[in-house]
């Protein structure tokens, strides 16, 4: 089964001279293979002997990779050891012949890292998602624990059979308004040793973006203020903060709170309704290019495309062909950090697993190169008990224009095809739509390497011009939503 090893890119070689850019190359090249080959400290020490400053932030394209592999050591950290006694909390008889298979198999991720197997910090988790032979040889215990989980999730489908019902007679596309109340904070460790008097402190939290289905966006309180909120046009909706540290046992800590609207988004899609594309308007021309590192149409990549559309040319029967091989072919599994992640697409398409992020990357570079304009949008999702950071698509249908995609939730298990592929053009209200795109500046633009350079929700911080990766601080959200009319007023 592929496993899929991460390569570091070629960051430097074209901002260099042409009679230096030579020995960099050959540098990155001897970089990319160590890695490729596990050798991660002889890597290190190439990386560190380009550095002009070890303690400059991280900025240049060495001390990049450099921290991408410090990120990649903390994600892959599991030894076997640690791998087998975690199983064992669900497998009573697991041995360590069992995990070699698996780790052989595929299903088990690691990465060897300076000769030795090192275990992906949510393999064992995910173990149970991939594996049929482990999750049936799963304990009593486990298995109860599971079904307590499972039966405290929100119910996904028996919501969109009601928002299916309440649209079929409703005027407009948007239905059942949630009002949401938003708390989110962010603090940093105690006794962090870039907290010093006089120190600045630069913190960017996620604040809602005011689009179509989402408005009446509030802010509570924010704190310290004054605090900066990006415009409704920037693509990472913010709300930033400095601050002046006074004294380095004063706590450092940011928060906010905002309220706002959002509702349910389903239009009546019919696909005798679609109209052609404007195939020389910049719209269609943007997006449906590619935009590497994470959408890139290799031959591969079109051949499979061609192969889930076959011969159709409605662009929305198009995208629900890709939306389903999305929802059968990529299974949902916990995942690395981004940053990590050379190529989002091409992850979730060779691995045939990945999270939300990849799935709907995925979904946007198929789409894009079967010629549907697609985009990346995300948050969170807020369903009352059961929220979390999210990631969602969108898709341009004419005449609708941009509708809601998540590749995530994918197709649901009903009789009923509206419920079924409801969202492959229709969206929930239980959403925070924060990014309406991925890997742009923030603003105002962080000064080092971002702790998550693609997707923006749990927030960014630095301090003195260093960023704080997430393990050094601490963050906490609560959302409360109260649905701004009963279901039978919103019906009639």
């Amino acid at each position: 089964m592929f496993e899929f090893r991460p390569i570091f890119w070629n960051l430097t070689i074209w901002n260099l001279t042409v009679s230096m850019g030579c020995i960099v190359a050959q540098a990155e090249t001897d970089v990319d293979k160590l890695v490729e080959q596990g050798e991660f400290s002889k890597a290190e020490q190439i990386l560190r002997e380009q550095l002009a400053d070890p303690d400059a932030p991280v900025v240049e394209p060495a001390a990049i990779e450099l921290e991408n592999l410090r990120r990649t050591r903390r994600e892959f950290s599991v030894s076997e050891a640690q791998v087998l006694a975690e199983l064992r909390k669900g497998i009573d008889d697991v041995s360590i012949d069992d995990v070699r298979r698996w780790r052989d198999a595929g299903l088990l991720t690691h990465r060897v890292i300076d000769g030795e197997a090192r275990y992906f910090l949510r393999a064992a988790s995910n173990l149970f998602r991939r594996s049929e032979e482990a999750s049936e040889r799963r304990n009593e215990q486990s298995k109860a624990a599971e079904r307590t989980r499972l039966a405290k999730k929100y119910d996904v489908t028996s919501h969109v059979v009601q928002l299916v019902a309440l649209s079929e007679n409703a005027a407009s596309a948007e239905v059942m308004p949630v009002q949401h109340r938003v708390k989110y904070r962010l603090a940093v460790d105690a006794n962090h040793p870039r907290v010093k008097a006089g120190a600045k402190v630069r913190v960017w939290l996620p604040f809602p973006q005011e689009y179509r289905q989402q408005r009446d966006v509030s802010l509570v309180s924010a704190i310290p203020s004054p605090a900066h909120i990006a415009s409704k046009d920037s693509p990472h909706r913010t709300i930033y903060f400095e601050q002046t540290v006074a004294r380095a046992e004063d706590p450092i800590a940011f928060e906010a709170e905002y309220t706002f609207v959002t509702s349910a988004y389903c239009p009546k899609l019919e696909p005798a309704d679609v109209q052609p594309y404007d195939t020389d308007s910049e719209l269609y021309r943007n997006y449906t290019a590619e935009r590497a590192p994470h959408i890139v149409f290799t031959p591969q990549l079109r051949e499979q495309a061609a192969s889930i559309v076959g011969s159709e040319q409605n662009p929305l029967e198009k995208a629900r062909r890709i939306f389903a091989w999305v929802s059968k072919n990529i299974q949902w599994c916990g995942e690395q950090e981004y940053s990590i992640i050379p190529s989002l697409s091409a992850k979730g398409i060779a691995a045939g697993h990945g999270d939300c992020g990849v799935q709907g990357m995925a979904f946007i570079t198929l789409c894009r190169a079967a010629g549907i304009p697609a985009r990346w949008q995300s948050g969170w999702q807020t369903k009352p008990g059961d929220w979390n950071m999210h990631d969602w698509s969108e898709i341009y249908i004419e005449p609708w224009g941009w509708l809601p995609a998540d590749a995530s939730y994918g197709l649901r298990e009903h009789s009923d095809p509206r419920v079924e592929t409801f969202y492959c053009g229709h969206m929930d209200p239980y959403r925070l739509i924060v990014n309406l795109d991925y890997a742009r500046p923030l603003d105002p633009q962080k000064t080092s390497y971002r702790s998550e350079p693609n997707d923006f929700q749990r927030g960014e911080i630095e301090i003195d011009g260093h960023n704080l990766y997430f393990n050094e601080w601490s963050w906490h959200f609560t959302v409360e939503t109260t649905p701004l009319a009963p279901v039978s007023d919103v019906a009639n």
